[in-house]
């Protein structure tokens, strides 16, 4: 059981033979393990190339999600940046067009993209790129309705050496305020947030950025971590885990998450989806996790949706 309002509790999925031969039985060690929703990672199934969709891999994707009873989300591609340079923003958007096309056709509700990157500039330029992404996520709005789709944009943090910007979750929403757009929402990803505070120096800010979000946030990325700066070099991904460093993607309760204090000062939209993401590594725990999630969400707090207020 969840809290009234809530979708449910999702996974994502993770791509197994490149021409998805052995995707539906991924699906099925999924469905197996109770949740009502997948999110399937369409960044990385070669069903988009060159900004089109290849036809043959999507089938073999249809095949494999037919039939099923589970809810749809998916992941696009994380390169798409509608921060990005205006001359690159075709490309981007040509893209998106096409990975939309994909999701209405698995029959999605809410299409994941990630929020802007730009590099640290001066003022005037990173409100320039603020100014070329709203401009561009209305237009994708505009396209994501058509597909009786929910944009869901995501929050990120840059990267560790300090020559990259990322929004804030305040600032993030901010940016959706402004566009107000009814298939404009946000994916809060909560370790990338956890992340994103923590290298500005406002860790002690996390519940409140989120909280500031999270009335726009019809998706969740759950997954655990520390929100501590990848910044030493590592020789396997078990070192990053006992130094609890960078975006681990762990069971949920392994980190060291506020997750009691978020669903208590956060209040979510009506519908809002929990879906995990999970670390390959750590699937042994999969049931674990589905379950302390399952638990937060009993405690989530529902409300309307920040564009319906």
């Amino acid at each position: 059981m969840t809290s009234a309002g809530v979708k449910g509790i999702g996974i994502s999925a993770h791509r197994r033979a490149a021409d998805l031969s052995d995707f539906g039985a991924e699906l099925d060690m999924i469905e197996a393990l109770g949740v009502d929703s997948i999110e399937i990672p369409t960044f990385d199934l070669d069903v988009v190339v060159g900004g089109r969709v290849r036809r043959p891999q999507l089938a073999a994707l249809l095949n494999a999600c037919r039939g099923r009873d589970v809810l749809y989300s998916v992941h696009g591609p994380l390169a798409i940046n509608f921060m990005d340079e205006a001359w690159r923003l075709p490309r981007h958007f040509e893209v998106l067009e096409a990975s939309l096309e994909v999701a209405a056709e698995i029959g999605a509700e809410h299409y994941v993209m990630h929020s802007g990157l730009a590099l640290r500039q001066q003022a005037a330029g990173t409100e320039a790129a603020y100014e070329r992404q709203r401009h561009a996520l209305s237009k994708a709005g505009d396209l994501a309705r058509q597909h009786g789709l929910i944009l869901c944009v995501e929050t990120l943090f840059a990267d560790f050496k300090g020559d990259g910007y990322a929004s804030s979750p305040s600032r993030l929403a901010t940016e959706l305020a402004a566009i107000a757009h009814d298939n404009v929402m946000a994916t809060i990803d909560f370790s990338h947030s956890y992340l994103k505070l923590d290298f500005d120096g406002n860790r002690d800010g996390f519940v409140a950025e989120i909280a500031a979000l999270a009335p726009y946030a019809k998706h969740l990325h759950v997954h655990d971590s520390f929100g501590r700066q990848d910044d030493i070099w590592m020789y396997t991904e078990g070192e990053r885990l006992a130094y609890g460093h960078g975006d681990l993607h762990l069971p949920v309760g392994w980190g060291d998450m506020p997750w009691q204090a978020l669903m208590a000062e956060c209040i979510f939209p009506e519908g809002v989806l929990f879906n995990i993401e999970l670390n390959q590594r750590y699937w042994y725990a999969a049931q674990e996790c589905i379950e302390a999630t399952r638990g937060h969400a009993r405690s989530a707090r529902i409300g309307r949706t920040a564009a319906a207020a």
